[in-house]
Parts: C-alpha cells; sequence; structure tokens
C-alpha cells in the first residue's frame, strides 16, 4: 500500500528499500517520548549505593521511582539505615530496626530479618565488634582460585610455592 502511494508520487525504487525504510524506523522508537523502564538491577544499585557515589541522573531517577512506589521507599529506607548500622558499627541498635523492619511487611526484608534472627548474637557481635575474618575468608578465596586454575596441570609442591610465594 505505501509502496504504492510513493510510486504514484514519483518514486523509483522497489518495494524492499521501502519495506526496509519503513523497518528501520519502526525497529527506533523515540525515546524521549517514551523513555526506557529502569530495570530492577539499576534501582537495586541506586538503593544499595551511598547517596555520595550516585550521579545526579541517578539521583533523579532514584527520587522517581521511589515516589511512584511507597513500598519501595520503604524498603529503600530499611536498606540505609542497616547500612548504617554496618558501617558505623552500631550493633545495639539492630534489635530497633528489627522492629521498624517487621513493621513494614515487606517479603524480602522479611527474608533477611528471619536470616538475621536466626543468629541474633552472632550478628549483633558482627555488626558491633572491631574484629573481622574477611582477611582470613580473602586468602582462602585467593587459594581456592589457585587451586582451580591449577587443577590437572601441576604438582602440589607448585601449588604450595604460588600460595606461600604469592602476595
Amino acid at each position: 500500500m505505501l509502496h504504492r502511494e510513493v510510486v504514484a508520487q514519483g518514486f523509483t525504487g522497489g518495494y524492499g528499500i521501502v519495506r526496509g525504510f519503513v523497518e528501520q524506523h519502526r525497529a527506533r522508537p523515540d525515546l524521549r517520548v517514551n523513555p526506557k523502564p529502569f530495570s530492577t538491577r539499576q534501582i537495586t544499585g541506586w538503593i544499595c549505593r551511598h547517596p555520595d557515589n550516585l550521579t545526579d541522573s541517578d539521583t533523579v531517577g532514584l527520587a522517581t521511582v521511589l515516589e511512584s512506589c511507597p513500598e519501595l521507599r520503604t524498603a529503600a529506607e530499611l536498606v540505609r539505615s542497616f547500612a548504617e548500622i554496618m558501617t558505623q558499627r552500631h550493633g545495639h541498635r539492630l534489635g530497633e530496626w528489627l522492629t521498624h523492619a517487621k513493621h513494614a511487611d515487606l517479603p524480602g526484608i522479611n527474608r533477611f530479618i528471619n536470616g538475621v534472627t536466626s543468629d541474633l548474637d552472632a550478628v549483633t557481635a558482627g555488626l558491633s565488634l572491631p574484629h573481622s575474618s574477611g582477611p582470613v575468608e580473602g586468602n582462602v578465596n585467593r587459594i581456592k582460585m589457585l587451586k582451580r586454575q591449577m587443577y590437572g596441570r601441576a604438582s602440589f609442591d607448585l601449588l604450595r610455592k604460588r600460595v606461600l610465594l604469592a602476595h
């Protein structure tokens, strides 16, 4: 139909050219009119990052999303307050945070609460004490990576040398 109309107006090209032109313009919608929705990963990243580390466009995008969804706003506030407890080592505030989180009654947060309360003493100690098993866990992870790299290729003596000399 369109091909016939443009031929009547003097177009000398074939049907395939008109079809290709139409498909090319159908494939690219005007993103200024219909912006692409934010992905779950993108929103999660915005919520989990410290507000000072967000770009201006990320801050605007997060504010837009949080305005449209009160449950997500509550979840973001809970995540940020837990991050503060974790980074500032305020384990004594964990009970208060758990109470607020239970009242929010959000499915993902409820699963997290169940995990935390299953070993509350250890979590409170981890959020309060300056001691950390991070360096030990890092070394274990590094040794496992070296083991995977060398699987079936070399002897235990070479693995031992790589573990002891690689720092």
